[in-house]
Protein backbone atom coordinates (compact mmCIF):
# COMPACT_ATOMS: atom_id res chain seq x y z
CA UNK A 1 0.00 0.00 0.00
CA UNK A 2 1.32 3.50 -0.84
CA UNK A 3 0.87 5.83 2.09
CA UNK A 4 2.76 9.46 2.86
CA UNK A 5 1.58 12.66 4.79
CA UNK A 6 2.27 16.43 4.53
CA UNK A 7 1.23 19.74 5.88
CA UNK A 8 -1.30 22.20 4.80
CA UNK A 9 -1.97 24.95 7.04
CA UNK A 10 -1.81 28.81 6.85
CA UNK A 11 -3.20 30.93 3.92
CA UNK A 12 -6.44 29.43 2.56
CA UNK A 13 -5.82 25.72 3.73
CA UNK A 14 -8.55 24.09 4.95
CA UNK A 15 -9.38 23.83 8.26
CA UNK A 16 -11.09 21.07 10.26
CA UNK A 17 -14.33 22.04 12.46
CA UNK A 18 -14.11 19.53 15.10
CA UNK A 19 -18.01 20.26 15.85
CA UNK A 20 -18.87 21.23 12.68
CA UNK A 21 -23.28 21.92 12.30
CA UNK A 22 -24.24 18.40 11.22
CA UNK A 23 -21.82 16.71 13.69
CA UNK A 24 -22.82 13.13 15.02
CA UNK A 25 -20.78 12.21 18.14
CA UNK A 26 -19.94 9.08 17.61
CA UNK A 27 -17.54 8.57 20.54
CA UNK A 28 -20.77 8.96 22.58
CA UNK A 29 -22.70 6.01 20.52
CA UNK A 30 -20.18 4.78 17.90
CA UNK A 31 -22.78 2.30 16.32
CA UNK A 32 -24.53 5.07 15.28
CA UNK A 33 -21.25 5.47 12.47
CA UNK A 34 -22.86 2.48 10.75
CA UNK A 35 -25.95 4.42 9.89
CA UNK A 36 -24.51 7.05 8.10
CA UNK A 37 -25.24 7.41 4.61
CA UNK A 38 -21.42 7.21 3.53
CA UNK A 39 -21.34 3.84 5.27
CA UNK A 40 -24.11 2.36 3.89
CA UNK A 41 -22.78 2.75 1.05
CA UNK A 42 -19.51 1.05 2.10
CA UNK A 43 -19.72 -0.67 5.39
CA UNK A 44 -15.84 -0.45 6.04
CA UNK A 45 -16.32 2.68 6.32
CA UNK A 46 -18.89 2.43 9.11
CA UNK A 47 -16.56 -0.12 10.91
CA UNK A 48 -13.35 2.24 10.61
CA UNK A 49 -15.48 5.35 11.95
CA UNK A 50 -16.81 2.56 14.47
CA UNK A 51 -13.42 1.35 16.04
CA UNK A 52 -11.45 5.13 15.64
CA UNK A 53 -14.21 6.62 17.95
CA UNK A 54 -14.53 3.41 20.21
CA UNK A 55 -13.48 4.75 23.75
CA UNK A 56 -9.58 4.33 24.65
CA UNK A 57 -8.04 5.17 21.19
CA UNK A 58 -5.71 8.12 20.51
CA UNK A 59 -7.96 10.02 18.35
CA UNK A 60 -11.83 10.73 16.99
CA UNK A 61 -13.40 11.65 13.98
CA UNK A 62 -15.68 14.77 12.99
CA UNK A 63 -16.37 13.97 9.25
CA UNK A 64 -15.93 11.86 6.76
CA UNK A 65 -17.56 11.98 2.79
CA UNK A 66 -16.99 9.12 0.24
CA UNK A 67 -17.19 9.51 -3.69
CA UNK A 68 -16.30 7.95 -6.78
CA UNK A 69 -13.35 9.05 -9.23
CA UNK A 70 -14.54 10.22 -11.95
CA UNK A 71 -12.47 12.18 -13.93
CA UNK A 72 -9.16 9.20 -14.93
CA UNK A 73 -7.14 12.67 -14.44
CA UNK A 74 -7.80 12.97 -10.76
CA UNK A 75 -5.76 10.01 -9.24
CA UNK A 76 -2.32 8.67 -11.11
CA UNK A 77 -2.04 4.43 -10.98
CA UNK A 78 1.33 5.03 -10.68
CA UNK A 79 0.78 6.97 -7.17
CA UNK A 80 -1.88 3.51 -6.02
CA UNK A 81 0.54 0.87 -7.25
CA UNK A 82 -1.87 -0.31 -9.77
CA UNK A 83 -1.49 -3.28 -11.58
CA UNK A 84 -1.80 -2.85 -15.48
CA UNK A 85 -5.66 -3.05 -16.06
CA UNK A 86 -6.41 -1.64 -12.99
CA UNK A 87 -7.21 2.06 -13.25
CA UNK A 88 -10.64 1.99 -15.08
CA UNK A 89 -12.44 2.80 -12.04
CA UNK A 90 -12.09 4.66 -8.82
CA UNK A 91 -13.47 5.73 -5.39
CA UNK A 92 -11.81 7.61 -2.52
CA UNK A 93 -12.87 8.66 0.79
CA UNK A 94 -12.02 10.94 3.72
CA UNK A 95 -11.49 11.01 7.54
CA UNK A 96 -11.15 13.70 9.59
CA UNK A 97 -9.00 12.79 12.76
CA UNK A 98 -8.21 14.53 15.83
CA UNK A 99 -6.42 14.16 18.52
CA UNK A 100 -7.90 12.33 22.03
CA UNK A 101 -7.26 15.44 23.81
CA UNK A 102 -6.81 19.18 22.67
CA UNK A 103 -3.28 19.16 23.49
CA UNK A 104 -1.87 16.21 22.06
CA UNK A 105 -1.23 17.91 18.57
CA UNK A 106 -0.66 21.40 19.62
CA UNK A 107 1.84 22.36 16.91
CA UNK A 108 1.89 20.29 13.41
CA UNK A 109 5.66 18.97 14.41
CA UNK A 110 3.96 16.79 16.87
CA UNK A 111 1.18 15.68 14.17
CA UNK A 112 3.88 15.03 11.59
CA UNK A 113 5.59 12.43 13.94
CA UNK A 114 2.09 10.28 14.38
CA UNK A 115 1.58 10.78 10.72
CA UNK A 116 5.13 9.58 9.79
CA UNK A 117 4.85 6.68 12.14
CA UNK A 118 1.65 5.66 10.85
CA UNK A 119 2.57 5.89 7.42
CA UNK A 120 5.78 2.94 8.09
CA UNK A 121 3.47 0.21 8.82
CA UNK A 122 0.84 1.45 6.04
CA UNK A 123 3.56 1.22 3.73
CA UNK A 124 4.82 -2.48 4.83
CA UNK A 125 1.07 -4.04 3.76
CA UNK A 126 0.71 -5.99 0.64
CA UNK A 127 -2.31 -4.34 -1.43
CA UNK A 128 -1.68 -2.80 -4.54
CA UNK A 129 -4.46 -0.32 -6.26
CA UNK A 130 -4.61 2.40 -3.31
CA UNK A 131 -3.35 5.09 -1.18
CA UNK A 132 -3.72 6.89 2.12
CA UNK A 133 -2.87 10.34 2.23
CA UNK A 134 -2.48 12.31 5.38
CA UNK A 135 -3.02 15.90 5.30
CA UNK A 136 -2.09 17.98 8.15
CA UNK A 137 -4.69 21.12 8.98
CA UNK A 138 -4.96 23.74 12.02
CA UNK A 139 -8.56 22.21 13.29
CA UNK A 140 -10.91 24.55 14.99
CA UNK A 141 -11.98 23.12 18.64
CA UNK A 142 -14.33 25.69 20.03
CA UNK A 143 -14.20 29.63 20.99
CA UNK A 144 -10.24 30.04 20.97
CA UNK A 145 -8.99 26.64 20.85
CA UNK A 146 -6.99 25.62 18.16
CA UNK A 147 -4.86 23.01 17.36
CA UNK A 148 -4.27 20.62 14.87
CA UNK A 149 -6.08 17.33 12.71
CA UNK A 150 -5.25 15.13 10.28
CA UNK A 151 -7.31 14.96 7.01
CA UNK A 152 -6.72 10.92 5.84
CA UNK A 153 -7.75 10.73 2.35
CA UNK A 154 -8.13 7.11 1.04
CA UNK A 155 -8.33 6.31 -3.13
CA UNK A 156 -8.66 2.87 -4.50
CA UNK A 157 -8.79 2.26 -8.23
CA UNK A 158 -9.55 -1.40 -9.99
CA UNK A 159 -11.10 -2.56 -13.42
CA UNK A 160 -14.86 -1.81 -12.04
CA UNK A 161 -16.77 -0.42 -9.04
CA UNK A 162 -16.75 -3.33 -7.61
CA UNK A 163 -13.22 -4.03 -7.20
CA UNK A 164 -12.30 -0.71 -6.65
CA UNK A 165 -15.00 -0.78 -3.55
CA UNK A 166 -13.29 -4.02 -2.68
CA UNK A 167 -9.76 -2.69 -2.62
CA UNK A 168 -11.14 0.41 -0.75
CA UNK A 169 -12.69 -1.94 2.06
CA UNK A 170 -9.55 -3.61 2.64
CA UNK A 171 -7.32 -0.93 2.33
CA UNK A 172 -10.07 1.24 5.01
CA UNK A 173 -9.45 -1.88 7.76
CA UNK A 174 -5.35 -1.72 6.81
CA UNK A 175 -5.46 1.57 7.84
CA UNK A 176 -7.86 1.12 11.05
CA UNK A 177 -5.86 -1.62 12.02
CA UNK A 178 -2.75 0.48 11.79
CA UNK A 179 -4.65 3.35 13.79
CA UNK A 180 -5.79 0.87 16.41
CA UNK A 181 -3.44 -1.85 16.39
CA UNK A 182 -4.91 -3.66 19.14
CA UNK A 183 -8.79 -3.71 17.69
CA UNK A 184 -10.62 -6.31 16.90
CA UNK A 185 -14.04 -6.86 15.16
CA UNK A 186 -15.42 -7.91 18.07
CA UNK A 187 -16.90 -4.65 18.88
CA UNK A 188 -17.98 -3.72 15.28
CA UNK A 189 -19.70 -7.06 15.43
CA UNK A 190 -21.24 -6.37 18.10
CA UNK A 191 -22.53 -3.05 17.01
CA UNK A 192 -23.46 -4.38 13.94
CA UNK A 193 -25.37 -6.91 15.35
CA UNK A 194 -27.13 -4.09 17.82
CA UNK A 195 -28.52 -2.07 14.96
CA UNK A 196 -30.55 -4.50 13.12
Amino acid sequence: MEADWEIEVGGDAPVIEARWQGYVDLQREPRLSLLLPEAIQLPALGRALAQLNSVGWPVWTSKCDLWPVTNPNEFNGDELDAPAGATSSAVACYIDLLPGSNQQWVDRDSAAIVCNRWCMPLKAVALRACRVDFVIRAAFFGPNIWGHGVTVYITACGPNDGEARAVLERALDAFTHVICPDSTLQSIQWASSSIG
